[in-house]
């Protein structure tokens, strides 16, 4: 009986606010070791939490932007654990009230259909410090600057059946969360993390199998090889008649394997209960309907809109606006009257390469979007051909001008004179007289070699239509 993979995953949304969930320390990245955390977050007696307003707020957007549940009476507990980056010796979360219920987000299958995952709840909680262990050969240093730091925990239901919905569903929350404008998304400073939960199962089964959780992982790429490897670790131990046993583990991405950590806690084991310091969180109606109405195009909405509004497919409609950054910047070449699927090619084509291949993010792409429509300008007016038009585009990424000033100053304007061009094309059959018979005679695929002569001959400057069309007259 073939095994079915069953996946749930808890992402830790850093919340993008100016300071920490309890206290007025700052929650800006980089500072030196130990300079941001107060005695708030560090627990020292005779402190109080305060709540800070704005990261309720961002929860609430999160929860109406997945149609949940709002639970308009939450409390925060008290999470019990050791840990040495956790100074308090507990950490405030929310259990059994989270401030979000159940929910739900629309994702993309590998078959092209789509498929809705449930989200079980979304709670908020203070960030631990971090533990270090590379910078000392005997020792392991804290840095508690990230302690007190606000999450939202987004929970879902064990609802993915491959690494790649897994994938999928990770990049539509943290996609979401970067539109509403509650969360950076840098995976890289951790401002995005996610926890995989795995298990398997026989296929036709209700029953779940003994999960693992995956811990902090910080990359899509690594959160799909983390799941398969798991997965075939669990069916590995199932199969030769060995048990798996409930534990979190890590993935080492340099050994490209998954080992043990530690025995996975239950809830009961953290003696969750409520927090005496701190009040129950009530939200009135009239904050909910104004949070509600001050909501952005969400990502499926715009979606829709890039579909209906300029014609484009399902699949260029969801590249582009999986991305916040990439639709506003296909968005801007339109208000330049540029063409609306040149420009989604070229926006997730040559500019998506360009910016990986130099790790820059598209807001501080040396090309604009004003810039990046003057090129696909000339290429719809014939001005250039596409593949002339790369290496227009390969001189403005240089800063050696707008996409007329590289025309214009490297000669680059495509040819358009019909007689020009036909007699270019009437020394190339010239020339390839035997290649001519073979096309003749039925080797139609030969047509790509007269074309590729032609251009050869003008340098990539004449104009590929015109080229085929008069091959085909002068050959026929």
């Amino acid at each position: 009986m073939p095994w079915e993979t069953v996946i749930g995953l808890e992402i830790h949304s850093q919340l993008s606010t100016k300071s920490k969930i309890f206290s007025g320390a700052s929650t800006v990245f980089g500072a030196e070791p130990n300079t941001q955390a107060c005695a708030v977050d560090l627990g020292l007696p005779g402190v109080l939490p305060v709540l800070n307003k704005e990261v309720v707020s961002m929860a609430l957007r999160f929860g109406l932007a997945v149609n949940a549940i709002i639970n308009q009476h939450s409390i925060f507990a008290r999470k019990n654990y050791f840990y040495p980056d956790l100074p308090k010796g507990y950490q405030i979360s929310q259990f059994e009230i989270p401030i979000v219920g159940q929910g739900e987000i629309e994702i993309s299958t590998e078959d092209g259909d789509t498929k809705m995952v449930g989200i079980t709840r979304a709670h908020l909680e203070e960030d631990a410090g971090k533990s270090i262990h590379d910078l000392y050969d005997d020792y392991t240093a804290i840095d508690l600057n990230r302690a007190g730091t606000p999450l939202l925990e987004i929970v879902s239901e064990p609802d993915m059946r491959s690494a790649k919905e897994a994938v999928a569903y990770a990049k539509k929350i943290h996609s979401l969360v970067q539109y509403i404008g509650i969360c950076d998304g840098n995976m890289q400073e951790g401002s995005f993390r996610c926890d995989a939960n795995v298990s398997i199962r026989q296929k036709g089964r209700k029953e779940l199998g003994t999960r693992t959780e995956l811990k902090n992982i910080n990359s899509f790429k690594f959160l799909e090889k983390a799941i398969n490897l798991e997965a075939e670790r669990q069916q590995d131990l199932l199969e030769d008649g060995e048990k798996v046993v409930q534990e979190t583990r890590l993935y080492d991405a340099v050994k490209n394997e998954t080992r043990s950590m530690r025995s996975k806690e239950e809830a009961n084991d953290y003696r969750y209960f409520p927090d005496p310091d701190l009040l129950p969180v009530v939200i009135d109606d009239e904050l909910l309907a104004q949070i509600k109405s001050a909501l952005p195009e969400l990502p499926t909405e715009k979606k829709s809109r890039f579909i209906s509004e300029f014609g484009l497919s399902a699949y260029d409609a969801e590249n582009l606006t999986s991305q916040k950054a990439f639709a506003d910047y296909f968005e801007s070449m339109l208000y330049e009257e540029a063409e609306a699927k040149l420009s989604a090619n070229w926006v997730m084509g040559e500019l998506s390469a360009a910016l990986k291949k130099n790790q820059i993010d598209i807001q501080n792409s040396p090309i604009s979007a004003k810039e990046l429509s003057g090129l696909v300008k000339r290429i719809a007016d014939e001005t250039i051909s596409g593949k002339i038009a790369k290496d227009v585009f390969r001189a403005m990424w240089e800063d050696q001008g707008n996409a007329d000033e590289v025309i214009e100053s490297q000669g680059l304007k495509q040819m358009t004179d019909i007689a020009a061009i036909e007699s270019i094309i009437d020394k190339v059959i010239a020339n390839n007289r035997s290649q001519v018979e073979q096309f003749k005679s039925g080797n139609t695929r030969l047509l790509g070699f007269f074309v590729g002569q032609v251009m050869k001959e003008t340098r990539g400057k004449a104009n590929p239509k015109q080229v085929n069309q008069l091959l085909h007259e002068k050959l026929s």
